[in-house]
C-alpha cells in the first residue's frame, strides 16, 4: 500500500517501489562527480563503484562479472540480444535467417523479432504454447530441427509478465544446444522471485532489469556470454565490452546493485510471504466472483509459475472497465503488459493461450510486490463485488446497443 495516500498498488509487475537501500546507494553517488570511463581521482572512483555493481550483480546471477553488460532497462537488453545474435550470425552465414521464440514474449522482445521480419530479412517461427501459457516444447523442438543450420537464434521468456507461468528452459537450452545454436531469455519477471544460475542455465544471454527488483528506472544488464559474438547496437566510446557504448550512469549502477543484493539475500522470505498473500487473494477472489477464472499454472514453485502474479479473467466484463472502477476506489492493478496498456486490442497472450477476443479482453493481472500487505487484498476483496457488478451492467448496456 502506498502509505502516503491510502491507494493500494496491485500493479508490482510492471514496476516495484524502490527499496531504502537503493534509493540511498542512489543519492549518495548523485552527490558525486566523475566520468567511470576517466583516468582521474574522480574517474576511477566511479569506475571502482560500477565494478562493485558489476560483480555483486553477477555473483548473484550465477554469472563472471566480464559477462554483465549494463544497458538502459530490459528493452534495449532484448533489442541487443535478439539483434546482435541476428546480425552476428547472419555475418557468419548469410543463411542463417531464421529465428526461433515463443508466442507469449513481452513487446520489447516480440516487437524487435517482427522488426527484423520487416526490415532485415529475418524469418520467425513463432511456437505455441498450451492453455496454461507455457510453451510446447515438442513444437519448439521441430521449429528448431526442421532446418538447424538456418537457425540464428532461440529466445523464450523466462516467466510471462502477464500470467507468471515459468517457462521450460533446461529443455530449451538443451534442444538448441545440441545444434550450437545461441539461446537468449528475457529474466526481467523471473529475476526478484527465482534463484536464477546463468552459468548453470546453459543460456548464452539473459536480460533482466533494476526496476522489477527494487532498483530504478532506466537501468537493466544483458547478461552475455564472453564467447558468445554480439553485434553491438550502439557504437561510441567502446564500453561495455564495446557491445554498448556511451556514459555509464554511475548513481542508477550502484541503485541497481543495491536493490539486487536486498531483493537476492531476502528472496526465499519474500516469496513464502507473497504466496500467502496470493492464495488469499485469488480465494477471495473466486469467493465473491464466483465465474471469475484464474489463468496460468495453478500449482505454484520454480518449475510452475511466480508467487506475485494472478491473472484473472471476468466473464461478462469488460477489463479496462473494471480497471478504472478500482482505480477510482485507490486500487491500482493493470490489464496485463504495462507496455501494452491504452492500446485497444486483446492481450496477444491470451490469444495465444486460445482464449477468443471477448476473454481476452475481459481480464486484469494483479501482482503483488516486497510492499504488499494483507491489507491490500482485503480491500481488494471489499471492492470487487461492486465493481464487479457496475462491469457487468455496463458490459450488457453495450451490447444491447
Amino acid at each position: 500500500m502506498n502509505d502516503s495516500d491510502g491507494t493500494v498498488y496491485l500493479d508490482h509487475a510492471a514496476t516495484t517501489p524502490m527499496v531504502p537501500e537503493a534509493i540511498a546507494a542512489m543519492a549518495e553517488q548523485m552527490a558525486l562527480t566523475g566520468n567511470a570511463s576517466s583516468l582521474h581521482a574522480a574517474g576511477r572512483a566511479a569506475r571502482r563503484t560500477v565494478e562493485e555493481a558489476r560483480e555483486l550483480i553477477a555473483e548473484r546471477f550465477g554469472a563472471r562479472p566480464s559477462e554483465v553488460v549494463f544497458t538502459s532497462g530490459g528493452t534495449e537488453a532484448n533489442n541487443l540480444a535478439i539483434k546482435g545474435l541476428y546480425w552476428s550470425r547472419l555475418a557468419e552465414d548469410p543463411a542463417r535467417k531464421h529465428i526461433v521464440f515463443s508466442s507469449i514474449e513481452h513487446h520489447a522482445l516480440l516487437d524487435p523479432v517482427t522488426w527484423l521480419a520487416t526490415h532485415e530479412g529475418a524469418e520467425v517461427d513463432m511456437t505455441p504454447v498450451d492453455k496454461q501459457g507455457r510453451i510446447v516444447v515438442d513444437d519448439l523442438r521441430a521449429a528448431v530441427e526442421r532446418d538447424p543450420a538456418r537457425v540464428s537464434a532461440v529466445t523464450t521468456m523466462w516467466a510471462n509478465n502477464e500470467m507468471g507461468t515459468i517457462q521450460p528452459i533446461h529443455e530449451v537450452v538443451e534442444i538448441a544446444r545440441a545444434h550450437d545454436i545461441p539461446v537468449h531469455s528475457d529474466a526481467v519477471q523471473a529475476a526478484g522471485y527465482l534463484p536464477l544460475d546463468f552459468a548453470a542455465s546453459g543460456l548464452d544471454a539473459m536480460t533482466i532489469t533494476a526496476h522489477k527488483l527494487g532498483g530504478p528506472v532506466g537501468v537493466g544488464a544483458l547478461v552475455i556470454g564472453r564467447e558468445i559474438d554480439l553485434t553491438p547496437l550502439l557504437h561510441g566510446g567502446g564500453q561495455e565490452r564495446d557491445l554498448r557504448s556511451g556514459t555509464l550512469s554511475v548513481p542508477l549502477i550502484a541503485a541497481f546493485a543495491a536493490a539486487v543484493e536486498v531483493t537476492v539475500s531476502r528472496q526465499a522470505e519474500t516469496v513464502a510471504r507473497i504466496e500467502a498473500l496470493r492464495e488469499r487473494l485469488v480465494e477471495g477472489i473466486v469467493h465473491v466472483v464466483p465465474d471469475a477464472i484464474v489463468n496460468g499454472d495453478p500449482l505454484p514453485g520454480p518449475e510452475h509459475r511466480l508467487p506475485n502474479i494472478a491473472h484473472v479473467t471476468f466473464p461478462g466484463c469488460e477489463g479496462d472497465a473494471m480497471l478504472m472502477l478500482l482505480d477510482a476506489q485507490g486500487i491500482e492493478c493493470s490489464t496485463g503488459s504495462a507496455c501494452a496498456a491504452g492500446v485497444p486490442q486483446p492481450s496477444h497472450v491470451l490469444l495465444a493461450m486460445g482464449y477468443d477476443d471477448v476473454a481476452a479482453r475481459g481480464s486484469l493481472r494483479f501482482s503483488l510486490g516486497h510492499t504488499s500487505t494483507q491489507q491490500d487484498v482485503d480491500r481488494l476483496l471489499e471492492a470487487l463485488p461492486a465493481v464487479h457488478q457496475r462491469a457487468q451492467r455496463a458490459s450488457l448496456v453495450r451490447s444491447a446497443s
